[in-house]
């Protein structure tokens, strides 16, 4: 969907190598993913519907369960994602439908956490 890239991550990286067992970096990366989803679904239940040409239709819960944590890399990355062909234009909006964000913000929420959870490891 998107890139995200932390400036200053070569301090963190030296820091990490001095101070930090590999497996506590994936704790922290897979305990913030499930953090993430969390709120992802969460965001999801405020979805409002949408209109089929005059006929308003109601959310059906489809996406919010759609929505899953993948740990990759070597548990070095935590993807949380819909599995549904239409949650990027949800997330987004289309011409006909306002843009319902979910992701972004449980994103911009959790990262806040995650910075400060890797700060604690480099102490």
């Amino acid at each position: 969907m998107s890139n995200v890239k932390i400036v200053g991550i070569e301090r963190i990286q030296k820091k990490l190598k001095k101070n930090v067992r590999l497996d506590d970096v994936k704790r922290v990366v897979k305990s913030n993913g499930a953090e993430m989803k969390q709120k992802a679904k969460g965001n999801a239940e405020n979805f409002k519907g949408h209109y089929e040409g005059k006929r308003f239709v109601p959310p059906t819960g489809t996406l919010k369960r759609s929505i899953e944590l993948a740990i990759t890399d070597k548990g070095m990355t935590a993807e949380v994602e819909p599995h549904t062909l239409y949650g990027g234009y949800v997330e987004l909006g289309t011409r006909k439908m306002q843009a319902q964000p979910y992701l972004k913000p449980a994103f911009d929420e959790q990262k806040v956490q995650f910075r400060k959870d890797m700060d604690k490891l480099t102490r």
